[in-house]
């Protein structure tokens, strides 16, 4: 079993990631590209530093693929000219967040691998823990390998039991039984588009139809997105093979523990979303009405930190009867501080980011409300701005427990050194960001939050559900 210095050491080499996927297979013979374009798009909040397109014709061909990635956002990377160039029926897509040091155009997903068997596509959401060990016996078994990410381990490992195996979904479940931790993967061979959800649920998958195509994503937005009905969520450990003749299902992986990662509900999945049965909008409703119940305030408004805290913040004033007030003014073209990579760019953007609005808080003693305290930079920004534009109290609360732990499994919490609620209690927060009070979402309301289903919270109260594929806590 690692320690945590070793998990921590790992983390800061750069190799975990919160990305976006996509997948569409078009049995009428459309081309998809621009399908999976629009599909990006609404994923672009998963994963903003690179991104890219892989298509195949199903009746051209075998390895007949055409492909584009790079660096940016899905609109700067991909014009109109170069989506006209993408031919193909079948194709997936991927947003990319790293992790420090991962951010290279090496990186850029979807990997695309001709290999003795023919060619293979693949995207991935999350991060493995056991990846060392994997890289290891992949280098002694000859491999080499052009990136920094645990994806390219995935598809080098498929790719080898391929040779051994009937078909490529065979060759998936082979590697899923070897690999651990959380992921989302679509993967494309020519004739067929896979799509596999781990285990545990930590990460999230659904499908959708539109007419005769069939379409795979993060998250149901996406689906939206490109005009296709919602069916369901991929199940936990279940792997959907899709091909012309229609949908496979396989389910030899699942377990009964689940641990869907309540930082999606949280924070990371987008408003219109559902996921695993639960509206993301109702959830947050419910964290801001749990909140309030916690920690009431004696104020004169209730206002959220845009984007993040907005919905909570209506779910506090809703159960306090306090007016909900919108304070900050978002300029609409500068990305989440959270996910930006250095803690330079963090504040730059906080600076850009929001204005507040002066009539709104003058003289008036605010509930601010956000999902989250990290390092603390954000908040203590924020409540300098409110007071500085003539607001009398700033009281502070956050609809998620203090992070405490990293996160292993792909979401980019960061390591312990760097987590404000590590080192500091709650007054001495309070008192580091200026708040006039401070409350946090109790630990024991989160699952009221989702009703029955299974979460991973760890980065709250370090219970790891997988470590080395055994539950454990780190």
């Amino acid at each position: 079993m690692k320690t945590k210095t070793e998990w921590n050491q790992r983390r800061e080499t750069g190799v975990g990631e919160e990305c976006g996927v996509f997948g569409i297979y078009d049995i009428d013979g459309k081309d998809v590209a621009s399908s999976i374009y629009y599909g990006l798009c609404a994923l672009q909040h998963r994963g903003q530093e690179s991104c890219g397109i892989v298509v195949s014709d199903t009746r051209g061909e075998r390895g007949n693929i055409a492909y584009h990635k790079d660096q940016g956002l899905v609109s700067e990377v991909f014009k109109a000219d170069m989506l006209a160039s993408l031919h193909g029926n079948l194709g997936i897509g991927h947003v990319r967040y790293s992790t420090t040091g991962g951010s290279t155009r090496e990186n850029a997903q979807p990997l695309v691998l001709n290999y003795i068997k023919g060619t293979l596509a693949l995207a991935h959401n999350g991060n493995l823990i056991n990846a060392p060990e994997l890289k290891e016996e992949l280098v002694y078994g000859g491999a080499i390998f052009h990136t920094t990410t645990d994806s390219e381990m995935i598809a080098y490992c498929i790719a080898k039991e391929r040779v051994h195996t009937r078909n490529v979904e065979e060759a998936i479940l082979c590697t899923s039984r070897k690999i651990r931790g959380g992921y989302a993967l679509v993967v494309m061979s020519p004739r067929k588009l896979v799509a596999l959800r781990d285990p545990f649920g930590l990460k999230p998958l659904c499908i959708g139809k539109r007419g005769h195509a069939y379409v795979v994503a993060s998250e149901s937005c996406a689906l939206d997105a490109v005009g296709a009905e919602f069916i369901r969520d991929i199940e936990p450990g279940e792997m959907i093979a899709i091909t012309k003749d229609g949908i496979i299902s396989n389910k030899e992986l699942q377990q009964e523990k689940r641990a869907h990662c309540i930082f999606e509900y949280i924070y990371f999945a987008r408003l219109d979303s559902t996921m695993d049965g639960i509206g993301i909008y109702d959830a947050r409703i419910r964290l801001g009405r749990a909140l309030a119940k916690a920690w009431p305030a004696d104020a004169d408004l209730v206002t959220g930190v845009p984007e993040s805290g907005i919905t909570a913040a209506r779910g506090f004033a809703m159960e306090t009867g306090l007016p909900f007030e919108l304070a900050f003014y978002k300029n609409s073209y500068v990305g989440r501080t959270f996910i930006k990579p250095t803690q330079k760019e963090r504040r730059s953007s906080v600076r850009i980011k929001l204005n507040v609005l002066e009539p709104v808080v003058r003289g008036k003693r605010i509930v601010l409300v956000d999902d989250s305290i990290v390092r603390g930079t954000t908040m203590a920004n924020l409540i300098r701005m409110l007071k500085a534009a003539g607001a009398k109290e700033v009281h502070v609360r956050i609809s998620a427990p203090p992070f405490l732990y990293p996160c292993y499994y792909g979401t980019d919490v960061p390591s312990n050194d760097q987590l404000i609620a590590s080192e500091h209690t709650t007054e001495e927060i309070r008192t580091l960001i200026g708040a006039d009070s401070l409350g946090y979402m109790k630990i024991e309301d989160l699952q009221t939050v989702v009703g029955d289903l299974g979460i991973c919270k760890a980065c709250f109260d370090n219970q790891y559900p997988v470590l080395e594929g055994k539950e454990s806590r780190i």
